[in-house]
């Protein structure tokens, strides 16, 4: 059997691509504008959704069991939050200009609907392995989203990347490349862009 044919195959191109959260399902884009005007940030929140993301469906993947069904958006609350806040500890002790720039989107990994929706659509109901690619795949496909538009907007907006001039002094900014009417078009320009490659495929 091919790599493609198997089943963990089809879980990660279906994360990350196919059903991808910020340029095919339109989910979490509340952070995906919020944090894009700059490559780092966005490097940041990124490796924070995937932790959370994989740590807490892995969780949820092994207690599916014991979970009773009434409470269980509880349970993925407080799995979640745990993690989330994690995060944003380590953050604020260790990196704490990124925190700052984050803002409040950090904490709202809690209420990310990329997060609760995994946790909801397949953690809960499928052993840990699967949940952890699918986790992984749903995550990176995010992560992916919000550094193309990040270089875009940060690229045009200020002439850097990561930081680093790169346009050089010549170069006149794109203000509205950092302000949110900018990521409105550049998402819809990717959203585009990529569905039209999806249907070529086809």
């Amino acid at each position: 059997m091919g790599l493609r044919q198997t089943r963990e195959w089809r879980i990660f191109y279906e994360g990350f691509w196919t059903n991808n959260a910020s340029f095919r399902m339109m989910l979490g884009l509340c952070s995906t504008l919020a944090v894009t005007n700059s490559v780092r940030n966005s490097i940041a929140m990124s490796f924070g959704v995937i932790f959370v993301l994989i740590s807490s469906s892995t969780i949820i993947s092994l207690m599916r069991a014991i979970i009773p069904a009434r409470v269980r958006m509880a349970v993925f609350m407080m799995v979640i939050s745990t993690f989330t806040i994690v995060v944003d500890q380590i953050l604020k002790a260790y990196y704490p200009d990124v925190s700052e720039s984050l803002g409040p989107y950090v904490g709202l990994i809690i209420t990310n609907c990329i997060v609760m929706g995994r946790a909801e659509a397949f953690a809960i109901s499928n052993p840990v392995f699967p949940s952890i690619i699918d986790a992984l795949a749903v995550a990176t496909g995010y992560a992916f989203s919000l550094v193309l538009l990040a270089t875009v907007r940060e690229l045009l907006g200020f002439g850097t990347f990561f930081g680093f001039t790169v346009l050089g002094t010549w170069w006149t900014p794109w203000v509205i490349m950092i302000l949110p009417p900018g990521a409105f078009f550049v998402l819809g320009l990717y959203i585009w862009l990529l569905r039209s490659i999806s249907k070529e495929e086809s």
